[in-house]
């Protein structure tokens, strides 16, 4: 985009046409204890050739390394027809459809993104995306909180083996709504949550209970024993999923006796690249039941008075589309350009290639843990089944080793200490279907060199 300055008499003109002095003059209405001079540890502005020199020297520190590390953002092969196809000016400039009608490629692939994902989790209806996966639970927790009226204690169950960095997001946007957050505790043997660890709720008035598959650990939770506690207790469930797993495992809308009631996720998996830490997006399905409680959009398809068929957004309850104080969620938007490029990359996969990945992705990360724990002083941290990723003990503090790994071009994980003191041994390592028989090789011998340093 062009840099195009406003001259002085540019400004002055301006200003005259709206009647004002001066710029200041525009923002006069907020308290002056609010003002400030300058923002503290700011440097002094550089000319454009001193900025692009200094994003050249940064942009020349970049390395590439041999990842191993997944912990919510993972690396897989996307092909190149995806972010070619993503990236034309008639998606990639494109954000949301407030002329619906005028925007029919753009509503098209929300449908068809929206039919994917319902498929993907055996659930009634989808959004049209969120910001993230963490901020998709928070407004499903929210959405529960509104759909559950015989509810009255606000009180939702989150299990500790969540991503730690999604209970946090969680608090920050339901503490203001007066949500209690009670955290359950999961077994030390196998990384998942007994649901006999329920037991101090039972009876209680539950509002919702959230349940991982795959946990931050990567392993299995089970899912069907949790859902039909959840409704025994006449609570809701909320599934956290990962979208490529679910290409193998059993979805969401089938666990437990009537399934989930709200299924969210973080779709970076699904042909988004890591790239500094996003954009990503976040996805959310129901019931049909609870579509109105539904924050963000839904598009659906319908013929025209000529009979030919045509997009619309058929719910759209956000505060830009109808009254604030009926509007389902004020955060909500539209990460279109990531949801046109999982369409696409599920397109190109299909069901097939999805369960391909998948597989792929816990046989590789099954044949790195076999040739990790066989060093000496590394093994599973926990037992029983997973997906991606593994928790490794290891003999020594996980800090410096990565260091080391780090300074061999590789990503050895990441230190589960950091979120779970009880963990201060552990590193939680992943692998997809990137990864071949060399860079396992490659990994072990580099652990097996920093552990040597010791």
């Amino acid at each position: 985009m062009p840099f195009i300055p406003h001259t002085e008499d540019d400004v002055r003109e301006m200003l005259a046409a709206i009647g004002v002095e001066r710029i200041t003059a525009l923002y006069d209405e907020i308290p002056a204890e609010l003002l400030r001079d300058g923002v503290d540890g700011m440097p002094p502005g550089l000319s454009e050739a001193a900025v692009q020199a200094l994003a050249m020297d940064r942009a020349a520190r970049d390395t590439v390394a041999l990842n191993f590390l997944g912990a919510g953002a993972y690396e897989h092969h996307i092909p190149a027809a995806v972010w070619q196809l993503a990236a034309r000016g008639e998606f990639y400039t494109a954000y949301t459809p407030y002329q619906p009608e005028a925007s029919q490629g753009t509503l098209q692939v929300i449908y068809e993104f929206q039919s994917m994902m319902t498929a993907l989790t055996a659930m009634d209806v989808a959004n049209a995306s969120l910001y993230d996966g963490a901020s998709a639970l928070g407004e499903a927790v929210l959405m529960a909180v509104r759909a559950h009226r015989r509810s009255r204690s606000r009180t939702v169950l989150v299990p500790r083996s969540l991503h730690p960095h999604w209970r946090g997001v969680l608090r920050a946007l339901t503490a203001p709504q007066e949500i209690v957050v009670e955290e359950i505790p999961f077994d030390g043997t196998r990384g998942t949550v007994d649901p006999e660890a329920l037991a101090p709720w039972a009876g209680r008035d539950v509002t919702a209970v959230v349940i991982p598959q795959p946990n931050f650990f990567g392993m299995l939770e089970e899912v069907d024993r949790l859902t039909d506690w959840a409704h025994a207790q006449g609570a809701l469930a909320i599934a956290a999923v990962n979208p490529v797993a679910l290409a193998v495992l059993a979805p969401p809308g089938r666990w437990g006796g009537k399934g989930a009631d709200i299924v969210v996720g973080e779709g970076q998996p699904l042909g988004v690249p890591l790239s500094s830490g996003g954009p990503y997006f976040g996805f959310l399905c129901t019931r049909k039941a609870l579509v109105r409680q539904m924050p963000g959009r839904l598009v659906g398809r319908t013929l025209d008075v000529e009979g030919r068929e045509g997009f619309v957004l058929t719910l759209q309850a956000r505060e830009q589309h109808i009254r604030r104080s009926k509007a389902t969620s004020n955060i909500c938007t539209n990460q279109g350009l990531m949801v046109t490029a999982a369409t696409i990359h599920m397109a190109l996969l299909g069901p097939e290639g999805l369960r391909r990945v998948a597989v792929a992705s816990h046989n590789n990360a099954q044949a790195l843990a076999e040739r990790l724990c066989a060093l000496d002083g590394v093994g599973r941290r926990f037992a029983g089944p997973g997906f991606h990723e593994v928790a490794l003990r290891l003999p020594a503090a996980p800090g410096p080793i990565l260091e080391r790994l780090l300074e061999a071009g590789i990503l050895g994980g990441l230190d589960l200490g950091r979120y779970y003191p009880e963990l201060a041994d552990t590193v939680l390592v992943c692998a997809t279907e990137t990864k071949g028989e060399a860079d396992l090789a490659r990994y072990a011998e580099a652990l097996a060199q920093a552990l040597a340093t010791d």
